[in-house]
């Protein structure tokens, strides 16, 4: 069934992660996920050299946190993460639990902070997480490639930072690869949902912040970028549905993309296992950086 065609009540709990874990309870679910990523930061920070609290702007939320491999920038590697959080939760506090299996495969991770609603909307968030980008190049220019990953509305906002139009920011990154895992690529569902209570978007917000809308204008800067659109096997049939058109709308404009459906997980646990190594996104992570 289509978003459009959905009860209210119906769609409110499409748009639920928390709901359709088989794991355990909603609430727990949610519990467990705040706990395991924050266990897999502190993790990640006992285990390297950090630069916390870098600024990429002015802003007291436009901060990130750097994970560094041995004692180089040179030459390495490096992956951008974007917490996910529905724009309202989360911080970067609880952002580099990725930085763990990759460590020891030379691998620098950049955990970024944006100004969650109720603070900030939807249009500063889009642009905090670009102006990110820039500041990271321009921080750290010896390096030999940039990847972003995002989870959730991390997907949404790494999605956007893909259709930029870069020609305004004097810099134009050689973004070469992103994972987008269990993302939102239309906005529009939300607008009557609990979830825009905080952000307030209207409908004009939404369309110009959807990245299943802006795909025609990725194709000139997405040239050598490979992307990876997955999503959990228990995820809502509409963040399912999301996923699957955005991939589809990718592959029509012919933008170099594959489909990871990952079985046996829910929106939460299908990006926590990438404190594991061998788990299948971290593997292809790091098969995108050329480092399997």
């Amino acid at each position: 069934m289509h978003w459009t065609e959905m009860s209210h009540e119906e769609l409110e709990r499409q748009m639920s992660p928390s709901h359709w874990s088989h794991r355990m309870s909603a609430d727990d679910v949610i519990n467990a996920h705040v706990k395991t990523l924050k266990e897999g930061t502190e993790q990640a920070g006992a285990l390297v050299q950090t630069l916390l609290n870098v600024s990429y702007g002015e802003g007291d939320g436009e901060k990130l946190d750097v994970y560094i491999c041995g004692k180089t920038l040179l030459d390495v590697p490096l992956v951008i993460y974007l917490h996910g959080g529905y724009w309202q939760f989360f911080s970067k506090e609880e952002s580099g639990f990725m930085a763990v299996p990759l460590i020891s495969r030379d691998v620098v991770v950049v955990a970024v902070d944006y100004d969650i609603a109720p603070k900030g909307n939807i249009d500063l968030m889009v642009c905090q997480v670009r102006r990110s980008v820039v500041s990271v190049i321009k921080q750290f220019p010896h390096i030999s490639g940039v990847y972003i990953c995002g989870h959730s509305a991390g997907a949404h906002l790494t999605a956007m930072v893909l259709s930029t139009d870069w020609s305004q920011y004097g810099i134009t990154p050689q973004i070469k690869g992103a994972l987008l895992v269990s993302g939102i690529y239309d906005l529009l569902p939300i607008l009557s949902t609990y979830v825009n209570e905080p952000l307030k978007m209207t409908e004009e917000d939404a369309v110009r912040n959807s990245p299943s809308l802006l795909v025609p204008q990725l194709k000139l800067s997405l040239s050598s970028c490979q992307i990876v659109v997955a999503f959990a096997e228990n995820d809502s049939p509409e963040f399912r549905r999301q996923s699957v058109e955005y991939y589809n709308k990718l592959k029509e404009s012919e933008i170099s993309v594959t489909m990871e459906d990952v079985p046996n997980t829910d929106h939460f646990n299908v990006i926590e296992q990438l404190v594991d190594g061998e788990y299948c996104l971290t593997k292809l992570l790091v098969k995108m950086m050329g480092k399997s």
